[in-house]
């Protein structure tokens, strides 16, 4: 370490899922304006490359935390680890996360558990720790990682989709009780994006995940930071994906849960 937290207080972002894609490109962000860093994943190896790459390029501090996110203690042991050596998260970043493909009746139960156990309570359990504290001293920023996903249903990828319904609609509701606290939630909606998520088992043939039009994940990263920044509480990158966000508003919801099910099938 080049540095230490007590040496220069900056303030300080913790991100989850930080070792690759949208989670690593968002901490390279954060470090390079300058927050020192609380990464955090299950790939120790990975976080200690990220955590010397940014200390010297950046001259920040970056706490390193290795950590299995499915287990469901993990969100009091990151609180607990971060009030012992007195780091104060002034954002929070909620980005692990991960897919599962196929059909419903035919998928890895312990799998969708774990996701739930990722996508969503982990999220909500973090949420709740940090933000109170946020609350008290009348500033901090959340970003929760959700996707256009959020606006649909998704067969072949149900538990999946229904996650990500949850992160919208918990943001949103906390984004408006927080007005006036001095504290927002951004939910970061993108699209198929390049970021090894379409490596879930099952979905190398899908068309997702053959697609050449899938946006890389430093660019979501700069459009999620920008408005988490610019105080926004829905944030879409890219102008087809708002479009269709808010195209399947005006169509029955059985059309497109078919249209989803037709994108989603696996490729001769």
């Amino acid at each position: 370490m080049t540095t230490t937290y007590q040496e220069e207080r900056k303030e300080t972002a913790l991100i989850t899922g930080a070792c690759s894609g949208i989670g690593y490109e968002l901490a390279k962000l954060f470090a390079y304006k300058g927050y020192n860093l609380v990464v955090v994943d299950k790939k120790g190896e990975k976080l200690n490359e990220i955590a010397n790459e940014f200390e010297k390029q950046y001259q920040v501090f970056v706490k390193i935390i290795v950590i299995d996110l499915s287990v469901p203690t993990s969100p009091e042991e990151i609180f607990t680890i971060l009030q012992q050596e007195r780091i104060k998260v002034d954002l929070l970043v909620n980005n692990a996360g991960f897919g599962s493909y196929g059909f419903f009746h035919e998928t890895d139960l312990p799998t969708e558990l774990q996701m739930l156990q990722v996508n969503v309570v982990c999220i909500t359990h973090l949420t709740k720790l940090f933000l109170r504290d946020m609350v008290k001293q009348g500033y901090g920023k959340i970003l929760n990682v959700a996707s256009t996903a959020a606006f649909q249903s998704g067969p072949l990828m149900a538990v999946y989709f229904a996650t990500k319904a949850y992160i919208l609609s918990f943001s949103e509701a906390i984004a408006n009780e927080l007005e006036g606290t001095g504290v927002t939630i951004t939910a970061l909606c993108p699209g198929p994006t390049s970021s090894g998520f379409q490596q879930t088992p099952g979905m190398e043939k899908s068309k997702p995940a053959s697609s050449l039009r899938l946006m890389d994940s430093a660019t979501v990263a700069k459009i999620g930071y920008d408005g988490l920044m610019a105080n926004k509480t829905i944030v879409i990158p890219g102008l087809k994906n708002k479009i269709m966000a808010t195209v399947v508003r005006f169509v029955s919801r059985k059309l497109v849960t078919k249209i989803v099910r037709d994108i989603h099938e696996l490729g001769a």
